[in-house]
C-alpha cells in the first residue's frame, strides 16, 4: 500500500497550471522540409507555399505530428528562451521518488489538432497535472500513472488574441521495479539458451523480400502501373495507389546515407558497438541494414557499399553492406 502521506501530497497537486513554454523558433519551412525528408513524407502542402496559397493557406502548413517539435527544448531537454517558465511539469515524479518510486517510462502521448499551423506563427503550451492514478501494479513494478495535459497556442500579434491550435496528453509510469525473483544456487543453474536473432516480421506483401534474401537476391517492390519502386513492401503504390506490384532485383550497389552505432543497452546475440546503417540503393530507394568489415569510427556519410548476405542461426539470412573501394 501507498504511504497516505504520499497519496494526500500528489492528490494535493492534481490540477496545478504551470506557465508557458515558448518555442525557440517560429514555425518555419526549413524544418518543416528536413521533418517530411527524414518521414518520407512528399505532401506538396507542407514544402510547396504557392501550392498551400491555393489551398487558402498563408503559407507551407507544418504536418500535424510536428506539434510537440515546435516547443522542445533540445539536446538540454530543460534549455528554453526566454520568457519560458522556469517550472518543471512533471515536478510531481520528484515528490513521489523518495518514496521507493526510482524508476519512470513514458507509456503514452494522445495528440489533438485543433487547426494546421501555418509557418510564421510563434507557438507556446501551458502545462496542467492532470490526474495521478491509485498505486497500480504492472510487470514492470507498483507505482503510478501521471498524466500531464499541455496545451498548445499559436500567439498573436500586439493587440489580438492568442489562439489554441492543439493538445497534448502525456502521460508518464512512476514505479518501484518488480522485485526479480532470488537467483538459483550454483548447482541449480542451468546453461543459459544461446539467444537468437529475432525473426522479421513477414506477411503477403513483404514475404518476396525475405524469400529474396535466401536466395541471395536484394528483391525491392514495384508498382506494375508506375513502375514507381518502394521499400519497406506496402499493399499500395505512395505514388498512384495501385494495388498492383512487382519486383525487381536490385544491383546491390550503394551509398550510406546516414548511420547511428549503438553501444547501449547491450542485447544479446549482437555485438557492439553495432553499426547500422541508412542505405541508398543505386537504384534510388533506403532501407536500413547492418554495415560489416568497417569500423565505427571509419564511417562516412556517401561511401560506397556493397551487399551480402549472411546466415544467422540457421534459420535466417539478412542483407548486409560493405563498404568497398
Amino acid at each position: 500500500m501507498a504511504d497516505q502521506e504520499l497519496i494526500d501530497k500528489v492528490q494535493a497537486m492534481v490540477g496545478r497550471e504551470y506557465g508557458r513554454v515558448y518555442a525557440w523558433d517560429r514555425v518555419n519551412a526549413p524544418m518543416i522540409r528536413q521533418w517530411c525528408e527524414v518521414m518520407g513524407i512528399s505532401n506538396p502542402l507542407y514544402t510547396d507555399a504557392a501550392f498551400a496559397r491555393a489551398q487558402g493557406h498563408a503559407d507551407v502548413v507544418a504536418p500535424p505530428g510536428m506539434l510537440q517539435v515546435w516547443c522542445m527544448g533540445g539536446l538540454d531537454q530543460e534549455n528554453f528562451p526566454e520568457g519560458s517558465t522556469t517550472e518543471n511539469n512533471f515536478e510531481v515524479l520528484k515528490v513521489i521518488e523518495p518514496y521507493g518510486y526510482p524508476a519512470v517510462v513514458a507509456v503514452n502521448s494522445d495528440l489533438h489538432f485543433d487547426r494546421p499551423i501555418i509557418a510564421g506563427e510563434r507557438l507556446y503550451f501551458t502545462a496542467r497535472l492532470d490526474s495521478v492514478s491509485e498505486e497500480k501494479t504492472t510487470p514492470l513494478g507498483t507505482g503510478f500513472f501521471v498524466t500531464v495535459l499541455m496545451t498548445y497556442f499559436s500567439e498573436a500579434e500586439a493587440g489580438g488574441s492568442d489562439e489554441q491550435v492543439g493538445k497534448q496528453l502525456f502521460r508518464v509510469f512512476k514505479f518501484k521495479p518488480a522485485q526479480r525473483p532470488p537467483a538459483a544456487k550454483p548447482q541449480e543453474q542451468k546453461a543459459a539458451p544461446k539467444a537468437m536473432r529475432p525473426l522479421p516480421g513477414r506477411s503477403d506483401d513483404s514475404r518476396f523480400f525475405w524469400e529474396g534474401c535466401e536466395a541471395g537476391k536484394l528483391l525491392i517492390q514495384r508498382c506494375s502501373d508506375c513502375q514507381t519502386l518502394r521499400h519497406p513492401p506496402a499493399p499500395v503504390c505512395i505514388k498512384c495507389h495501385s494495388f498492383a506490384w512487382d519486383s525487381i532485383e536490385a544491383s546491390g550497389k550503394a551509398h550510406l546515407y546516414s548511420f547511428v552505432v549503438m553501444h547501449y543497452p547491450e542485447v544479446a546475440p549482437f555485438d557492439y558497438p553495432n553499426p547500422i546503417g541508412l542505405i541508398e540503393l543505386d537504384e534510388g530507394v533506403r532501407l536500413i541494414a547492418g554495415l560489416v568489415g568497417v569500423n565505427a569510427d571509419q564511417l562516412k556519410i556517401g561511401q560506397r557499399l556493397q551487399v551480402e548476405f549472411e546466415r544467422f542461426d540457421d534459420r535466417q539470412t539478412l542483407p548486409q553492406f560493405r563498404p568497398v573501394a
